[in-house]
């Protein structure tokens, strides 16, 4: 069973029995700049616990809880189980920031006749998070999509990848990010709260750790590039032919 909790109406969700036993939960909101991010935990009690998230985190505005409707099919090894599972593949697809959990836990080692029960009960939690409407593990957009053109930019350190549609330009997570801004670069206020928050320090290089869409490709290359530029012409297929020429769009500036 999964529960969405409104974080303003959390006193009278959390009153529901069935929230006073093992849980795996999920808090969603935004970043400061508005990019969707998450925490994910586990808990014998989450009418409890999340008392306790309400006075330190203050990110999330609902919280989505996964319970068993079988009272006695899940204990806490179950829960830490599912809870690294739940992590692992958060972070792998990389559509929410995951700063708030400091760490990726192992999986609980299981015997076999709980093990293959807890992994279809991860399925359920997959399949009930996007059917709610939550991507937190769903896999991110790929370059192979015919209805989407593969891109790529490079500059002052900048080894970007992206893909553009008629939503615009999203620059693809694992993308390397110019680490400061020139004179020339736009809003370098901005720009640098947004590396901040959605980049990480990999070998001396910002990387960006989830897909960012941008309304624009000038907007994007700005973003990768730290300085004035003209991302019609500098975002590129892998043939090196730029995005203006690959849309045909010889009036765009």
């Amino acid at each position: 069973m999964a529960v969405v909790v409104p974080r303003s109406k959390m006193i009278e969700v959390i009153a529901r029995k069935e929230l006073q036993k093992h849980a795996l939960y999920i808090l969603l909101g935004e970043s400061d700049e508005g990019e969707p991010k998450a925490y994910i935990g586990e808990t014998n009690n989450f009418s409890k616990r999340i008392k306790d998230h309400d006075q330190k985190k203050g990110f999330w505005s609902k919280a989505l809880v996964f319970i068993s409707q079988n009272e006695s099919q899940i204990d806490k090894a179950d829960v830490l189980y599912l809870e690294a599972k739940a992590i692992a593949l958060a972070a792998k697809n990389k559509q929410f920031i995951l700063d708030e959990n400091k760490q990726n836990p192992e999986p609980t080692v299981l015997p076999e006749h709980k093990r293959d029960p807890d992994d279809e009960f991860f399925e359920d939690i997959v399949f009930l998070a996007s059917f709610i409407g939550c991507s937190i593990f769903e896999e991110p957009i790929q370059t192979h999509d015919k209805n989407k053109l593969g891109l790529f930019l490079s500059g002052r350190g900048a080894e970007a990848k992206a893909v553009y549609n008629e939503n615009g330009l999203t620059v693809l997570a694992g993308s390397v990010i110019a680490g400061d801004c020139t004179n020339s670069c736009p809003s370098v206020d901005k720009r640098m709260k947004l590396v901040q928050e959605l980049t990480e320090e990999v070998g001396g290089k910002r990387v960006l750790k989830l897909n960012k869409r941008f309304d624009s490709p000038s907007a994007a290359s700005v973003f990768c590039l730290g300085r004035s530029s003209n991302g019609w012409r500098e975002w590129c297929n892998a043939k090196g032919i730029p995005l203006k020429s690959l849309l045909g769009a010889e009036k765009i500036q």
